[in-house]
């Protein structure tokens, strides 16, 4: 179900359904069942949305009213229904059922067009899902990149530390804040060197999981939406 029937069904404004989507993905919950896709408006210029999964549509509706819950879970019964029985309505007339034809065939060419534009972000999620390796920050930069966000190493360590992911003053400059460890988005890696005076020094490196890879890049992507 595309979050613009979401808006329709709930009678709520869609740029309220996209921020309460991008607020759950904010949060860590599971971005396969919200995928990032566009529509064209009556005006013919592009615009965000989501396609949700019914899961994603059930985590989305925990936070609205029963009332609200009940329309959106109603909706999904009754795709469910059309789809056992087929998908559409039987045609009374010839004419009716060249239209129909044509519908069915638009429509299967707006969802191909959908699946291609998200696919990239879908294959990044699922390759760093099952992945348990950490990258740096200057590797995430350079992922960010790839999915069209034009932003480097250096602009990523600041834009950390301005929003709080990382420490800012200190001991701690560019290690992870306590809530940032908490969401599982970094860890430390800690090197002991041995110098030739005899002393040791340990180096400290910030290293971002592969659930922060994946935050971060679906953060980005929201944001320049």
């Amino acid at each position: 179900m595309s979050s613009l029937e979401i808006a329709e069904l709930t009678n709520k404004r869609h740029d309220a359904i996209l921020r309460d989507i991008r607020n759950l993905l904010g949060q860590g919950v599971n971005a396969h069942n919200f995928v990032a896709v566009e529509y064209t408006d009556k005006k013919g210029e592009k615009r965000p949305c989501y396609n949700l999964t019914k899961k994603g549509c059930l985590i989305l509706a925990s936070g609205y009213d029963a009332l609200l819950r009940e329309k959106i879970i109603n909706r999904w019964e009754e795709l469910e229904s059309k789809e056992r029985s087929g998908g559409f309505p039987i045609p009374r007339t010839y004419s009716e059922a060249l239209m129909l034809a044509a519908e069915q065939a638009q429509r299967i060419e707006e969802q191909q067009k959908q699946i291609e534009q998200a696919k990239p972000k879908v294959l990044f999620a699922d390759a760093v899902s099952t992945s348990k390796r950490s990258c740096l920050v200057a590797e995430l930069a350079k992922i960010l990149q790839q999915n069209g966000i034009n932003i480097g190493q250096n602009r990523l360590f600041a834009w950390m530390r301005q929003n709080e992911y990382l420490c800012s003053k200190g001991q701690y400059y560019n290690q992870p804040t306590q809530r940032a460890q908490e969401m599982g988005l970094f860890e430390i890696k800690q090197t002991t060197i041995n110098k030739p005076d005899g002393s040791i020094l340990v180096s400290t490196t910030t290293k971002v999981t592969g659930k922060g890879q994946i935050y971060f890049v679906n953060k980005f992507l929201s944001n320049n939406q």
